[in-house]
């Protein structure tokens, strides 16, 4: 081998030789280079001023929205998850169960009948503006309740049938809608509240009537009652407690950051020795709201819907009361027989009272 090529053959093996030196040493520094990245984080993270941001301290911002000063919402992630997870999966479990008792309880049961003859005579139940409470309430439940179910589980139902961009507007629609039909229902709450909280105070009656079913197992026995029955004043609490919890929610959502009660609440029930933690940050403000929102929200569908059976197919003549105001004096007796006595009172005095102003009317008619 010549002089020549040897040297050429040094050359090239010496330019390969620092070329792989070059790249192994690119490798390792970058490596070192991350490495030490990483060490750098792993001890920032234990720095103050990591934790801080970490677990969403609010900082100081110049601009009007105090959220910019937050960098990192790691509770948004457990809000997500609890939404999405166990509110979403229990709500729809409710549903199902409440449902599938109903019918296995219509199956063994039947419509409750009336247990005589109806005597073709009746008495007022409800009045016109405690029909108009009722119904006004429970036109706009059904409307939030709808476009409520449809934001927690519509697009996994709806999306594959109907495509996103139809969801979306009827989604976008439904907001607008649950947003301001949310003060009809609690208008609605306020006069069904000042009209019949009166009869819906607790009484030993309603122990009775608790005590033997309330006449639903059988038809043997019909325990007395009031206007309200221990089954309807528990509904009537339900609704009321529930509704004004869930309207409170509501209007915290509607006024975001405006309207904070979940850190005055655990304050007071602090007071008890609960523990709750007290220094809640706005966006955990609204988080809390959201859950709390769909929690009762969903408590009060599942209600509802024992509380729409027993109206319309459950029972014989439980429709009319609410739909015309009246109910034959029959119906009164068997399911309501202490406020039926006291009714048929009422009308045999203003019979007695109708007849009283016609007798000057008659004895004119005769002197004619």
């Amino acid at each position: 081998m010549s002089q020549q090529l040897r040297s050429f053959l040094a050359a090239v093996g010496l330019i390969a030789a620092l070329a792989a030196a070059g790249y192994v040493a690119v490798i390792v520094g970058a490596a070192t280079v991350v490495g030490d990245s990483e060490t750098g984080i792993e001890e920032s993270a234990k720095s103050d001023g990591w934790r801080g941001v970490r677990s969403g301290t609010a900082g100081r911002v110049s601009i009007p929205d105090p959220q910019a000063g937050i960098l990192i919402q790691s509770e948004g992630e457990i809000w997500r998850s609890i939404r999405n997870g166990p509110v979403t999966a229990a709500g729809a479990w409710s549903m199902f169960v409440m449902l599938i008792l109903l019918a296995v309880f219509y199956a063994w049961r039947g419509r409750i009948l009336l247990a005589g003859k109806p005597t073709r005579r009746e008495v007022v139940r409800f009045n016109g503006i405690e029909r108009f409470a009722h119904w006004m309430t429970a036109a706009s439940f059904i409307v939030l309740a709808l476009s409520g179910l449809n934001l927690l589980y519509g697009r996994y139902l709806f999306i594959p049938i109907v495509g996103k961009e139809a969801f979306a507007v009827v989604t976008e629609g439904g907001k607008f809608l649950h947003n301001f039909v949310a003060f009809p229902f609690m208008a609605g709450l306020v006069l069904m509240f000042v009209l019949w909280v009166r009869h819906n105070v607790p009484s030993r009656v309603d122990l009775q009537w608790l005590r033997l079913g309330g006449g639903l197992l059988s038809d043997r026995h019909h325990p007395a009652a009031e206007r309200f029955n221990a089954g309807q004043k528990a509904i009537f609490w339900i609704v009321i407690l529930g509704g004004v919890s869930v309207s409170l929610s509501g209007v915290a959502l509607l006024l975001p950051f405006a309207f904070p009660i979940f850190g005055k609440t655990f304050v007071f029930l602090n007071l008890f020795g609960f523990g709750l933690p007290d220094m809640l940050t706005p966006m955990q403000e609204m988080q809390l709201a959201q859950v709390w929102h769909s929690v009762v929200s969903l408590g009060l569908i599942v209600v509802m819907f024992a509380h729409i059976y027993i109206g319309t197919i459950g029972m014989e003549g439980a429709f009319q009361a609410m739909g015309s105001g009246k109910v034959d004096t029959a119906w009164a007796e068997q399911h309501h027989s202490l406020w039926a006595a006291s009714a048929e009172e009422s009308v045999a005095e203003d019979d007695s009272v109708a007849e009283d102003d016609s007798v000057p009317a008659a004895a004119r008619e005769g002197q004619g």
